[in-house]
């Protein structure tokens, strides 16, 4: 059974292969906005579903019956709202003092799409923000590793420094829920803990 990660996430890539693994990369181009009224948990699954579903139907139909994609997106919520990635600076700021000093989640889905069907699940994780002052901001911003994250930080990262403690899941706030994951590749027939050579 080859498994197929519907992401260019590195982070990602290395969760799998750390629990033994395999998976070739073939990332997925869809539209990402969100639904007028669309609550978070419906928009993260509904990204990785579509991005899962999207790389499987690229596969040669003859391949299928051997294949399984997996989509996965992580969004941050506080208060509700989702929180993408900063367009800018001013972007970044604004939601850096919102998640300082308070709580907010990191909601993580994952879908396998294969011959069974689709087989996903969402994982929350609860996390709080020490207080960050606006300079601490500023150089965070000038590190450039904002830039491209969701919330505007990255736990497994130069952000680590403003958690306080978290209540779920840790690598689905990197990018993959590995319990959660290992769960649905075992049952749709991917082996985890397999001996792989390493990049």
């Amino acid at each position: 059974m080859e498994l197929i990660l519907a992401s260019a996430s590195p982070r990602r890539r290395e969760l799998l292969t750390q629990i033994g693994v395999a998976a070739r990369a073939q990332p997925a181009e869809i539209d990402e906005s969100l639904l007028d009224g669309e609550a978070a948990g419906d928009y993260v699954l509904r990204l990785a579903r579509e991005k899962a579903q999207r790389v499987y139907e690229l596969q040669p139909a003859s391949h299928r019956v051997s294949t399984v994609c997996l989509g996965s997106d992580t969004s941050v919520v506080f208060a509700g709202r989702v929180l993408g990635k900063p367009a800018n600076f001013a972007e970044s700021q604004s939601m850096l003092r919102q998640l300082s000093d308070a709580k907010h989640q990191v909601m993580t889905a994952v879908s396998l799409v294969g011959a069974f069907g689709v087989r996903e699940n969402l994982v929350t994780t609860d996390v709080w923000f020490r207080q960050l002052s606006d300079a601490e901001i500023e150089a965070y911003w000038a590190s450039g590793e904002p830039q491209d994250k969701a919330g505007s930080y990255g736990i497994q990262g130069l952000g680590a420094v403003f958690v306080d403690h978290i209540e779920g899941s840790y690598s689905a706030v990197v990018g993959l829920p590995l319990a959660e994951t290992s769960e649905l590749l075992q049952a749709a027939g991917v082996p985890i803990w397999q001996p792989l050579q390493r990049d």
